[in-house]
């Protein structure tokens, strides 16, 4: 059996970079790893999400949704999250 690597994977299974499917799984994957680094930070600075909800005016469901598919977050809300919140910065870029 021969073994594949992710990438080619993800190239047969979705499609290669550039074709719809394929750009929905990488922004969905995106999406993902925010959530993820948001739930690090709010613990490395040993907040619950009821407290960083507190912080940032939003209900702990929505912390919770937001740290396990970070989806359908606005930027004001992830400026809200990062910087009131949780007292750091938004570093954004775009590749193009």
């Amino acid at each position: 059996m021969e073994t594949k690597s992710w990438k080619e994977i993800k190239n047969k299974v979705y499609g290669k970079p550039g074709t719809k499917r394929r750009d929905e799984l990488d922004r969905d994957f995106e999406s993902f790893k925010i959530g993820l680094l948001l739930k690090k930070a709010r613990e490395e600075k040993r907040l619950t999400q009821n407290q960083l909800a507190e912080l940032v005016d939003k209900k702990r469901e929505y912390i919770s949704r937001v740290e396990n598919n970070g989806s359908n977050l606005t930027l004001k809300t992830l400026f809200d999250i990062v910087e009131k919140g949780l007292g750091g910065k938004v570093r954004i870029s775009i590749d193009l």
